[in-house]
Formats: C-alpha cells, structure tokens, sequence
C-alpha cells in the first residue's frame, strides 16, 4: 500500500505527473473520514495537507462522539473544554472522568467513542464495611480507583449499588471485578495470599441487576473451585475476574438511566472471607466481547 501512495503522489524523478492524494479535495477526505475509527483517522493525518485538514474536522468528529456528550461535559469545570475543538473534546472525553466524590467514572471507548462506566467499592453500600474486624480498605495500584474492599471474615456478605446517569442508546454489560486471596508485592514480585480465603465454594453468590423501567437480571457463580487441576492448581484464586451479571438495554427515550445492583451470599449457615471487591463496570455488550476476544484493543 506504501508504494501505491508513493505512485499516486510523484512522478519516477520525484516530480507529480498525475492526480494523487494531494488533489483530493479536503471535504471528500472528510467524508471517507466518517466511516473510519478515531484511530484510523489520526494514523492517516499525516499524509498530506487535506488529510491532516479533514482530520481535525469538527463535522467529522462530531459524528465520533456520543449523542449525550455534552452531559459527560457537564461533569468536567468548563475551563477544561471551552474553545476546544470536537477533535480535543473527544480525546479528553476518552480518558475517565470521574464524578459522585470520585467513586465512579465515565470515559468514551477510544475506538468506537461508546459511553463506558465505572464504580468503585467505595460507591457501593457494603455490609459491615465500616467494622474493621470483617472488612479493610487495601491501596492498590490494580485498581483504577486505587483501593479497593477486602473482607477476611463475615457471615453475612452483601454488596449493592446503583448508578444514575443520561447512558445513550445501546445495549449494555453489568460485571462485577472480584479477586480471591489478598495480595502484594514482594521483592518486585506479586504474590497472593490465601489466609483468610474460605466459604466459597460451599454456597454459590448471587449476583443481580435491576433497571428503573422494570428489566431485569441474575445469576450464580461458586467463586471458588470446588475440585482443583493437580497441574495447574486453583483457576480462580489469585485472579482479577469479572462475572458478569446481565445485560439491560437503554432505548434513549428516558433523559437518565437507573441501575441497581447487588452481589451476596447470606446463607449465615457458614462464614466466608478472603475476597477482594475492586468494582463494578457497565460497558457496551459487544465492545466487551470484542475485547475479551482480543479483537478490539
């Protein structure tokens, strides 16, 4: 592709002898520009004068940024966009904002500048979370909020939130991020720990969402492996994992969207601990799936 761009810009003795991408009318990049991927665009700017004109386009990245923009805006103090070009506001708009005192946050997907959220332990109601007999803050840096809930004991586990914002239409994945054992890092290296991790595997847990305009969903996960590969030893201990808990589509009719959630296991016929709680993600169902495959980066 590199020498077919080299033909169409000069002549054999670095002279133009035919119409090339230099002659392509700037609005006409522009338009090619829609149908590409925010990436796409800023790799292809450098390639002549229409090119870089076309890619910072207010009209091409408008059509880039979500229909709710102005709302993820809105959360930011107006000194930070005023004047900025719709190219700039959706490369601030990419990295997260964070809003409720910092215990969630909202980001566009870089790629296809789809609405993602984010919400930490701290933004959710634990149970007994403030006894520091059953439960401890831990600082991480394996956490996009920097900290995150452990328990070492309890009988009663149960974790809800809800989250309220203007999400545009699309259909949407709710997961919770939990990591069995405590870890650390010693001598450079990471290391988990187990002391306290027990319970999980006698009861599943019970994950569940419900939406302010009635949908609904649930599931049940054992989070710990009842029979453990001899070779490989215990697939879910010492592992961020996310589980998923449903899905819930947003139609776009209704200015905010109320989302409820909850995981627990109150079975009090025994005790549990050692679970690290980071957060809870909501993210486009597709634009997940295409990066856990690895198909979308």
């Amino acid at each position: 592709m590199g020498a077919s761009l080299s033909n169409l810009t000069e002549g054999t003795n670095g002279t133009a002898t035919r119409p090339g991408l230099g002659d392509i009318p700037e609005s006409c990049v522009a338009c090619v520009f829609t149908y590409l991927t925010p990436p796409e665009i800023c790799n292809l700017a450098g390639l002549n004068r229409a090119f870089r004109g076309a890619a910072s386009s207010d009209s091409v990245w408008e059509m880039k940024l979500p229909t709710n923009y102005q709302d993820l805006l809105d959360l930011v103090p107006p000194e930070r966009y005023q004047n900025l070009s719709k190219k700039d506001i959706f490369a601030l708009l990419s990295r997260p904002i964070p809003f409720d005192d910092g215990n969630k946050e909202v980001w566009l997907d870089k790629v296809t500048g789809r609405v993602c959220l984010a919400i930490s332990a701290k933004g959710m109601a634990i149970t007994g979370i403030d006894d520091r007999r059953y439960w401890n803050w831990v600082s991480t840096e394996e956490s996009r909020f920097h900290i995150v809930a452990y328990l070492q004991q309890i009988w009663w586990f149960e974790v809800d939130g809800v989250v309220k914002f203007p999400l545009p239409a699309d259909i949407y994945t709710l997961s919770f991020r939990l990591h069995l054992g405590r870890f650390s890092k010693r001598l450079g290296r990471r290391v988990s720990s187990f002391e306290h991790t027990h319970g999980w595997d006698i009861k599943p847990v019970k994950f569940e969402l419900c939406t302010c305009d009635g949908q609904l969903a649930s599931c049940e996960h054992y989070l710990d492996d009842t029979e453990q590969d001899s070779e490989n030893g215990n697939h879910k201990r010492g592992y961020w994992i996310d589980y998923k808990v449903g899905e819930f589509m947003v139609s776009g009719s209704e200015p905010t969207t109320e989302v409820r959630f909850s995981v627990k296991q109150i079975d009090c016929t025994h005790s549990k601990g050692g679970l690290c709680v980071d957060s809870v993600f909501i993210i486009p169902t597709d634009l997940k799936e295409r990066k856990r495959r690895g198909t979308l980066k």
